[in-house]
């Protein structure tokens, strides 16, 4: 028994200093989510989020518009966003979440994205269906999107993907390399919280092609 638990404590030593030195990552799957940026760009930021969660909210206004601007509009990052609604502390994410992928159908993601990140204070039921009018997206199919089992599927799909990953708080961000018909990235880099834009600038310099 002493023999046993020696060689248990020993494992529990060694093998996260062995991950660390061979480089460990991770496979996340992005098939089919949104994203921004060039899609050949081999540099991949993935984002866990919750709409309603208020680190998100200032990861959106502070950092987020130096990382676009800087790595994604000039095509050396994607980004893709993957929902992770905290229901316990924030009741009304899982809908904004079920809104965004709905306004997405309809090829408004980006638009429903920055109105329920901007106008976090407003996602209840009626504001979710004004954000939609807003974006000229038609009433009755919206809301039958946003009432329906598959659509809230997705978003248990994207919790599930990220408990999997790891993902206890949002934001969590991964950053790995992908290629542009792999509907999965290899994720080497890992930001839990809504950082500076200096820790995902270092982040994103060492994974850019020659910098290694």
């Amino acid at each position: 028994m002493t023999q046993r638990w020696f060689r248990m404590l020993l494992g529990s030593i060694l093998l996260p200093l062995l991950f660390a030195q061979v480089g460990f990552s991770q496979s996340i799957s992005v098939d089919g989510v949104p994203f921004k940026g060039d899609k050949n760009a081999r540099v991949t930021l993935i984002e866990f989020a919750d709409y309603q969660c208020s680190f998100c909210g200032r990861f959106y206004r502070e950092t987020f518009p130096q990382i676009e601007e800087n790595y994604i509009l000039t095509g050396k990052v994607k980004f893709f966003f993957r929902n992770f609604p905290l229901e316990r502390s924030h009741p009304q994410a899982f809908k904004a979440a079920v809104a965004a992928n709905c306004a997405a159908e309809e090829g408004k993601f980006s638009a429903m994205h920055n109105r329920l990140f901007t106008h976090q204070e407003a996602l209840g039921p009626k504001d979710l269906l004004q954000h939609a009018k807003a974006l000229a997206i038609e009433s009755s199919k919206f809301m039958r999107c946003l009432d329906s089992e598959e659509s809230a599927a997705k978003i248990r799909k994207d919790l599930a993907d990220g408990q999997k990953a790891g993902v206890k708080v949002t934001p969590t961000f991964f950053l790995g390399l992908t290629e542009p018909s792999d509907p999965k990235i290899m994720a080497q880099k890992t930001i839990v919280g809504a950082k500076p834009y200096t820790d995902f600038r270092e982040a994103i310099e060492s994974l850019l092609p020659g910098q290694k």
